[in-house]
């Protein structure tokens, strides 16, 4: 019983040091990913504007239609984006590609790395301070289920910060990649065929993280 009501007071302790928040219903645009493996419906978040414009400007000049998830990393995420992956020969490294240019940070302390997030990839912190993010590639969060001991344990060594109410429930149900909170932009997520993201994860990759089987996709606006 005393084990019991410790646990529930860690708990309550670790919910507080940030306070809680109410569970919202996301808005904005839907679009479709076709994949080779299946479609993703995705929703692109009215609260992160600038990212919604972008890639709905890159989804109507065609610029993804016929790249690959380039990156694929099981228990983490898949990422595409890169336009030099159209047509790319086998083997060859991928992830370098872009518009070029690059959008300002639209990161939100509301949107989290949960299961099926949809995120902007970007350059790391010490050539990019502001975290802007990359003008085309993104990635999915595939992730994993975590305890509430485990989410401590990587609090209190500086892999995340202290988590809210919300935060919690998802990283122990749903999933997703906490670490990533508050340092990558969270535009949307996946709404329909999160079944097709597991398997695109779960595919053969070589020592570059590029699926061994080119894993292609088109992006159309619902």
């Amino acid at each position: 019983m005393k084990k019991l009501m410790l646990i529930g007071v860690f708990i309550l302790g670790l919910i507080l040091t940030v306070g809680c928040q109410e569970n919202e219903i996301k808005t904005g645009v839907t679009i479709t990913i076709s994949t080779s493996l299946g479609d993703l419906v995705v929703l692109l978040y009215d609260e992160t504007p600038l990212h919604q414009e972008n890639m709905l400007s890159l989804i109507e000049e065609g610029y993804y239609d016929g790249q690959l998830f380039h990156r694929v990393i099981e228990n983490f995420m898949i990422q595409g984006g890169d336009p030099h992956s159209i047509d790319a020969e086998r083997g060859q490294r991928l992830g370098t590609g872009g518009p070029g240019y690059t959008i300002e940070a639209e990161i939100s302390k509301k949107l989290y790395h949960k299961k099926g997030a949809l995120a902007a990839a970007r350059q790391g912190d010490g050539v990019n301070p502001e975290q802007r993010s990359s003008g085309s590639q993104f990635y999915i969060v595939k992730g994993q289920v975590f305890t509430v001991e485990q989410l401590d344990s990587m609090r209190k060594s500086g892999r995340i910060k202290s988590l809210n109410k919300e935060q919690i429930e998802i990283y122990t149900t749903v999933g997703g990649t906490p670490h990533l909170d508050g340092a990558y932009t969270v535009f949307g997520e996946v709404v329909e065929g999160l079944e097709i993201v597991d398997q695109i994860t779960y595919e053969p990759t070589d020592s570059y993280d590029r699926p061994l089987q080119n894993i292609t996709y088109e992006i159309t606006i619902d």
